[in-house]
């Protein structure tokens, strides 16, 4: 996974140096491996021109908290001085780091999502971070159709439990209720 890309010729090039290592460990060791080459999702221009970076690679992991800090322009260390203002003055109604803002940062995932898998049809979607293991967020990321979550460990009992809650509710919103 090749982190902060945001443009497509540079996932081309550390591609190619990737698959040229890994054949030549293979050839030497007489080995085979299947592995796949992906980018985190962590710069709106990356949401912006998925489509393009999607042509080399095989799956997205989308840096929720990376994308929220470009995308506000805030410091996650930096913030934590003032968000709690923030919410009490209502202009967060939600600490953005904790769960997904859906209007702007969920917005380029779902913008991403959609080109990323417009020209790789196959091209595996999904975050990771501590949006991962936010039952808000998981829903929200269900409903765009990423493939999976990926959170601290703590965390991981809700994220199953959210997941699974989201993928019920999928279901029964397309065949009714039961």
């Amino acid at each position: 996974m090749i982190p902060l890309v945001g443009v497509d010729k540079e996932l081309e090039l550390l591609k190619g140096r990737i698959d040229a290592v890994a054949a030549a460990v293979l050839a030497e060791k007489k080995a085979s491996l299947t592995y796949l080459v992906g980018t985190m999702i962590e710069l709106p221009r990356a949401a912006l021109t998925a489509d393009a970076i999607a042509a080399h690679a095989q799956f997205f992991s989308f840096g929720t908290n990376d994308l929220t800090q470009t995308t506000f322009g805030l410091s996650r260390d930096d913030s934590a001085s003032f968000l709690p203002d923030y919410l009490r003055a209502g202009i967060f109604e939600k600490d953005p780091f904790v769960t997904l803002d859906r209007a702007g940062v969920g917005a380029l995932v779902k913008i991403a999502a959609e080109k990323g898998r417009s020209a790789r049809a196959n091209l595996k979607l999904g975050i990771c971070g501590e949006h991962g293991g936010d039952p808000d967020s998981i829903e929200f990321v269900d409903r765009v159709g990423l493939d999976y979550v990926s959170c601290s460990p703590f965390r991981t009992p809700i994220a199953r439990l959210a997941a699974a809650q989201a993928s019920l509710a999928a279901s029964q919103q397309k065949t009714g209720p039961a």
